[in-house]
């Protein structure tokens, strides 16, 4: 594959092209391009390995951290993506990072209602209701994706799943598992509709989280980091309130680690019973990862 048109190359951080991508970093600006930035090595290759087509890439060859950052580019160009290549002072203008890697990609911003949803038979799916942490959320997703979920479900949702922070938390993952952003009565209708297992997380709750079966079709839902739950989730008989139990002196766990635990209870009860499910291990790539991906 060779690019279908050669590169701008941009010298000045006054550029009116490197103005508009730096206006992005805010929401009103994405929103209103209906753009999303996805910057960062592992990041990129994730969103292309999953069909993503952006709509510009923007480079800095000078602040590659490995050999293999061309290949994404190429990539990219490919796919009918405009390049623009640029010194390292004009890339820091619209990065968000403090050590940036040279890749930062525009493209359209990620929809998808439950309408649209496909989900295997017994599927694994994680409802986020109200998280206000970018990072958690990207967490939470990177989890999901770790845990072969099937979706994650966000509700009521009061960070901008947009958002670059969600992206590089999820180091990418908000590409390869479903997303979809809904209410919190759409949320519980449609697990109803389906069958699901319902557990709700939550400090209060008498039951544990290993006392239920979660290999069939199982929903985890998991509340804001101040507030948890709303009482739509945890005043219903058709929904099961859950805890993880705290042995220490601290009464909750942080929503993502939260959720990292529960997802793998799922996994530990899945694999108990088809142990084909194990995948062999992962073989590193090295060059080109972005050493801040797990800050």
């Amino acid at each position: 594959m060779t690019p279908s048109r050669p590169p701008l190359e941009i010298t000045s951080p006054s550029n009116p092209k490197i103005k508009e991508i730096a206006k992005l970093r805010q929401r009103s600006h994405r929103d209103a391009a209906g753009a999303l930035l996805v910057e960062g090595y592992r990041e990129l290759k994730r969103a292309l390995d999953n069909g993503y087509k952006p709509w510009q890439i923007v480079t800095c060859p000078g602040l590659y951290m490995g050999s293999h950052e061309p290949q994404l580019v190429v990539r990219c160009t490919a796919a009918g993506a405009d390049h623009l290549v640029c010194t390292p002072p004009v890339f820091a203008k619209i990065s968000a990072r403090d050590r940036p890697d040279g890749l930062i990609a525009i493209g359209p911003q990620i929809h998808k209602t439950l309408a649209e949803l496909v989900l295997p038979p017994d599927a694994l799916v994680i409802v986020a209701e109200a998280i206000e942490k970018p990072g958690n959320l990207g967490t939470i997703l990177r989890s999901a994706d770790s845990a072969g979920a099937a979706a994650v479900i966000v509700c009521d949702h009061c960070t901008d799943i947009q958002n670059p922070n969600v992206v590089r938390a999820s180091i990418g993952t908000l590409f390869s598992v479903p997303v979809v952003d809904t209410s919190t009565a759409e949320a519980i209708a449609f697990l109803r509709e389906r069958g699901f297992r319902i557990l709700a997380a939550t400090p209060h709750a008498t039951a544990l989280y290993t006392d239920f079966d979660l290999a069939g079709n199982t929903a985890i839902v998991v509340g804001a980091e101040q507030y948890g739950l709303s009482d739509a989730w945890l005043q219903s008989d058709a929904i099961q309130p859950v805890r993880i139990p705290m042995l220490g002196q601290c009464d909750s766990l942080n929503v993502a680690s939260a959720t990292t635990i529960l997802l793998y209870e799922a996994v530990r009860q899945r694999v108990a019973k088809n142990p084909a499910l194990v995948p062999p291990p992962h073989v590193h790539e090295h060059g080109g990862d972005d050493p801040h991906a797990d800050d």
